[in-house]
């Protein structure tokens, strides 16, 4: 049996359009694509996990409209648990994206139906919490469910991991005793820690200010550079495997989705951390969300070659 995952979060229609370049305020682009693509941190995460070898459970929400259709059909495509997605009135979570030519993006999100997914409604599935190995959460949901679930994982004795994204402050102080793997990239590092991430060396002084506020475990995820992970007692430096990126949207959801299903199957942290990378590598030389995150099979052929 794979190893049990449940990922509580968001689930977002992605609105995705290619431009040159990212436009100035009040300015105006000719786009060169558009698309809408199955996305929300919490949906590619739970992607990101089945596809990478680990048995998911989603806990979220979706309107009822054609969208929130769509988002839960793309789940159940991936073999992901399905029975703790409650269809709310109203209209689905949607996220506006640009991509320019150098790969990288602005977005910008309405939360819709997962502005409604309650600590009340999450309780109401807590035998989903309780057959888990490993529970992830983001902070596309309200803060008060987030801080609800981190909670729950940790009094039902769960192995707890926060992507804290997106970030625009410190985290509730009490959160941190709940939280196994707190896992940002550069510009969440440093608005939690108040510190500028922009080096290995100020992401482990990010790092360290982490662990002293009371976080078990930080990874920081650092694009091109790799990742930094600090426990308390040491900090090492995972460089990132080399490859030509195209678009990096949801790079950070497939490196916590593998993370976490590497980790739940059995790695070594070190191993499951190498894991995430390549699969985040990967994941940058296609252009999408849930679309550009590969399968166990593409990240074992990266390995083998």
């Amino acid at each position: 049996m794979p190893a049990k995952v449940v990922v509580v979060g968001s689930l977002n229609m992605d609105l995705v359009t290619r431009a040159q370049r990212l436009p100035r305020a009040g300015e105006t682009l000719i786009g060169e694509s558009f698309a809408t693509v199955s996305g929300g941190k919490g949906a590619n995460q739970a992607v990101a996990s089945a596809r990478l070898g680990a048995q998911v459970s989603m806990i979220g929400c979706v309107g009822e409209d054609a969208y929130g259709g769509q988002l839960r059909a793309a789940l159940l495509a991936e073999q992901i648990d399905c029975q703790a997605l409650t269809s709310v009135e109203g209209a689905s979570g949607v996220a506006l994206i640009v991509v320019d030519d150098n790969s990288q993006n602005a977005i910008v999100i309405v939360a819709g139906a997962n502005g409604l997914l309650t600590p009340g409604v999450v309780a109401g599935f807590d035998a989903v919490l309780a057959a888990a190995d490993v529970v992830i959460c983001q902070l596309e949901v309200p803060m008060l469910t987030v801080g609800y679930v981190l909670k729950r994982g940790r009094a039902l004795g769960k192995t707890v991991i926060l992507n804290p994204a997106p970030a625009t402050g410190p985290l509730p102080a009490d959160w941190y005793s709940s939280i196994d793997y707190l896992i940002p990239n550069e510009s969440e590092a440093s608005a939690l820690s108040g510190l500028p991430v922009d080096s290995l060396e100020s992401a482990e002084l990010a790092a360290r200010r982490l662990i002293a506020a009371g976080a078990g475990k930080v990874i920081i995820t650092l694009g091109a550079l790799g990742s930094l992970f600090a426990n308390g007692q040491s900090v090492e430096h995972f460089p990132a495997p080399k490859v030509k990126s195209v678009d990096t949207t949801a790079a950070g959801d497939t490196f916590v989705g593998g993370f976490a299903a590497a980790l739940a199957s059995g790695k070594s942290e070190a191993e499951a951390i190498r894991f995430g990378q390549v699969a985040a590598a990967l994941s940058v030389t296609r252009a999408g969300a849930q679309p550009s995150i590969p399968f166990l099979s593409d990240v074992q052929a990266f390995n083998a070659s």
